[in-house]
């Protein structure tokens, strides 16, 4: 049997905002950690193109003021001044009768409208009540144990004005989300909302979404271009666990432990002998694939009529085809050259699906050729299109993923572990923090459950 030590004491796969975070957590402790990334840049879903002047976010938009601890305990952490996360001027608007209605999701939009009816507002207003009442059992890293058990988005809207639904958070889970709402469990995405205060205080990063990315990449060991293709368990010649072999493409590497900060789906593939506990939860764990095309323009163009508005929601009742239209020129000044303009077209759940293998020009024709009703003159003013596709855009909780979510969380501790939004059944950047600060408490733990070869064995 060789004594010698692995070269790592822990191997994550995935440079996203899980991997990253993690990884910071981990090397404070004295531990040797590398990070192995098959793209060629960090940040996952919170990745930044830089482009002739143009800051473009291609996948998370924002974070919020409240309910997002694990992620401002590492903007402070990082140094990060409030400058360098500024507030989003006018977030939300919806659009209704032809026309964009602002404060959506705001508290002021009680009073203003924000496209509901009269009776729609005191139903949202009751709506927010009950949450507010019932907050403390509505933890988003809680989700399975929330008021709302195991009930579908749309179930659990029922007893309230179908504008509450239809406009507001239909809206807003298939926007930002991807979610049908017919299947997709409420827990998250109620839980979500109650602990942020739905679209008040919203912030972005002055500098490009994958600030905090950047940031810990710089101090961390990362190799991108790095495509993983197997994690595996290490044996000695009698069949005992002496640690992980991570496997990629021209090499691989030996460690103590691994952790896979990638989306269920891609752990699955990579870790095919994860013990059935492990298996039953991954396996539930969908996700909502997220399409985006963002639009350089020669002028700063947005949603009319309109008053200075981020992000306008489309109901499905109004347009089937398109979810969401950003200004991001309004999320802050920079992010283009001046007297320029930057649109993001996300499409509907359906469209999404329909045009995810489409060529880039046909989603691009497609898309904005619909936004032309909602921003006029956008391809006249068109200077260069970027499709930005994710298959695995955000975690799409059923409620039988909310079922075997408690076991799964209090599953023994491993050699190989996980880390990333789905892990807390959370769909927003902060469900990725968080899960980063529990994965690295497990992995400082002793493993308690080694995977042994039966009966002895070859080493591997």
């Amino acid at each position: 049997m060789s004594t010698e030590r692995a070269e790592f004491d822990v191997v994550i796969v995935g440079a996203g905002p899980a991997g990253l975070a993690l990884a910071h957590t981990l090397s404070r402790t004295g531990r040797r950690v590398r990070v192995l990334e098959s793209a060629d840049a960090v940040g996952g879903r919170m990745r930044t193109l830089r482009s002739d002047g143009y800051l473009i976010d291609t996948g998370a938009e924002m974070i919020a003021s409240a309910g997002y601890p694990a992620t401002w305990s590492l903007i402070r952490d990082l140094g990060l001044s409030t400058a360098e996360v500024p507030r989003v001027p006018h977030p939300m608007a919806l659009w209704r009768a032809g026309r964009s209605h602002p404060r959506v999701g705001h508290p002021a939009g009680l009073l203003t409208g924000a496209g509901l009816s009269v009776a729609a507002r005191l139903d949202l207003a009751r709506l927010l009540a009950w949450g507010t009442r019932e907050r403390a059992r509505f933890d988003p890293e809680r989700p399975a144990h929330t008021p709302v058990g195991h009930l579908s988005v749309a179930e659990a809207l029922r007893s309230y004005h179908p504008e509450v639904g239809e406009y507001l958070v239909k809206p807003l889970a298939a926007g930002f989300f991807g979610w049908d709402s017919a299947t997709t469990a409420a827990a998250p995405v109620l839980a979500h909302l109650f602990a942020t205060g739905g679209a008040a205080g919203l912030r972005t990063y002055r500098d490009g979404m994958d600030t905090l990315a950047r940031r810990l990449a710089d101090q961390l060991d990362v190799v991108t271009g790095c495509h993983v293709r197997e994690v595996a368990h290490r044996h000695d010649a009698h069949g005992r666990p002496v640690g992980v072999r991570v496997n990629y493409d021209g090499g691989s590497l030996d460690a103590e432990r691994a952790v896979l900060a990638v989306p269920a789906p891609v752990a699955t593939r990579l870790y095919p002998t994860a013990p059935a506990d492990e298996r039953a939860f991954l396996k539930t764990c969908d996700y909502a694939p997220m399409l985006r095309i963002s639009l350089a323009l020669d002028r700063p163009l947005a949603v009319r009529p309109g008053r200075g508005d981020f992000a306008t929601l489309i109901p499905h009742t109004h347009d089937t085809e398109l979810a969401v239209v950003t200004a991001d020129h309004r999320k802050h000044p920079g992010r283009v050259p001046e007297g320029r303009g930057l649109v993001s077209l996300i499409p509907t759940p359906a469209t999404t699906k329909h045009l995810l293998a489409q060529p880039d020009s046909v989603a691009v024709e497609r898309l904005t050729a619909r936004a032309e009703r909602y921003v006029p003159g956008l391809r006249a003013a068109l200077v260069a299109a970027t499709v930005h596709r994710f298959p695995h855009g955000l975690p799409e909780v059923t409620p039988r993923a909310l079922a075997l979510h408690t076991q799964f969380t209090t599953r023994p501790v491993r050699a190989v572990d996980y880390a990333g939004d789905w892990l807390a059944l959370r769909p927003c950047s902060e469900g990725a923090f968080s899960t980063a600060q529990t994965t690295a408490a497990r992995v400082c733990e002793p493993v308690t459950d080694a995977v042994a070869v039966p009966g002895g064995g070859r080493p591997s």
